[in-house]
């Protein structure tokens, strides 16, 4: 993938890994202390794990991602595991079960986000470097090293305004979301209700559909429920979880009714709705530049080479509308955002020796 890449050259300078390893700034102080010394610097002593809070395709694409990372930055490795099933106590065990296993830096997804900061903890206490990967946690404190996530109230912001742009500027919105506990809904209902807000009135948010992404069968029914109760009143959907944004898209496209449909993320199914004209936008987010990114910030704490001068910290990963314009492209947009959020991470937010 381009993302890995690009980035690589970005951070390193040069396509040879081995070179780029002592000439690159953190990386640079890391190669100075030798393979398998274990002291600070010494990225192959670092085993990342990426873990989601369960299986959900948004993040499949962190499997290669980590692989990329140990490739480029000649980290020992990467494992991911997404067998936590959304349930925060079956996560704490995964991660627990990793650690004796030798992993000693987690990028990590938590299931509950008011609670994930106790595990975040915990893991620090053990001398773990921890990243809150792809969700921030509830409230103001992030007890991780940094999080690294997309704004998801910018994100969804973006698609309700696309949603209204397509309607003509008025009519009915209905926006379809996931776990209303989870802090990221909330931040992207929040976002919808601003774009809404800003119309004056000449758009009128029907619904808020919460809870609606525990799979696509869900999704779909949902979706279902709702054209067949009020479809007729329905001038548009937006989207902010994955799989109501596939259900939507494929439901309205069936179904014939004039709705206009902005989705998120770029299921295949999407992808050809927007190329066909019955989606009219989506809004992807940065799954591999997560992951990438991540697993190199990650080695950089674990090994000492860095530290991250305000601890906590959080950073947008990066979200980026994709209509006929550029559904062919968007891809570029995504690996510069990356090759950014590494040298902002290298030159701006971690200190490093």
């Amino acid at each position: 993938m381009a993302v890995r890449t690009k980035a690589a050259r970005g951070l390193l300078a040069t396509a040879a890994i081995a070179l780029a390893l002592t000439t690159a700034a953190c990386t640079s102080k890391a190669a100075d202390t030798g393979a398998g010394s274990g002291e600070a610097g010494d990225l192959a002593s670092v085993n990342v794990a990426l873990v989601p809070g369960g299986s959900h395709p948004y993040f499949q694409p962190w499997a290669a991602a980590g692989e990329a990372a140990v490739e480029e930055f000649g980290l020992g490795s990467t494992v991911f595991n997404e067998t936590a099933e959304w349930d925060q106590a079956k996560q704490n065990e995964v991660l627990n079960s990793l650690a004796a296993q030798g992993v000693n830096a987690f990028g990590i997804f938590g299931v509950s986000p008011t609670d994930i900061n106790t595990t975040f903890k915990m893991l620090k206490d053990q001398g773990f470097a921890v990243g809150s990967i792809a969700s921030c946690p509830a409230g103001d404190v992030n007890e991780a090293d940094f999080c690294l996530s997309t704004d998801t109230e910018v994100a969804a912001y973006k698609a309700a305004v696309a949603a209204i742009e397509a309607m003509g500027g008025t009519g009915n919105l209905v926006h379809l979301t996931g776990n209303n506990v989870d802090s990221n809904t909330q931040r992207r209902i929040a976002g919808v209700e601003k774009a809404v807000e800003e119309t004056g009135g000449a758009v009128t948010l029907l619904s808020t559909v919460t809870d609606i992404d525990v799979d696509l069968g869900t999704a779909q029914k949902a979706v279902a429920d709702l054209l067949a109760a009020k479809g007729s009143e329905i001038n548009g959907f937006v989207s902010t979880a994955y799989n109501p944004a596939v259900a939507s898209a494929s439901a309205v496209k069936e179904s014939g009714l004039p709705i206009k449909v902005v989705a998120i993320d770029d299921d295949a199914v999407i992808l050809d709705g927007i190329a066909d004209g019955s989606v009219s936008a989506t809004v992807v987010q940065n799954p591999t530049g997560q992951a990438f990114v991540g697993s190199w910030v990650l080695a950089q704490l674990q090994t000492k080479a860095c530290t991250v001068k305000d601890p906590g910290v959080i950073v947008d990963s990066g979200s980026f509308v994709v209509t006929t314009d550029n559904v062919e492209t968007y891809t570029d947009e995504q690996d510069a955002e990356s090759d950014s959020i590494m040298d902002l991470f290298e030159n701006d937010l971690l200190d490093c020796k």
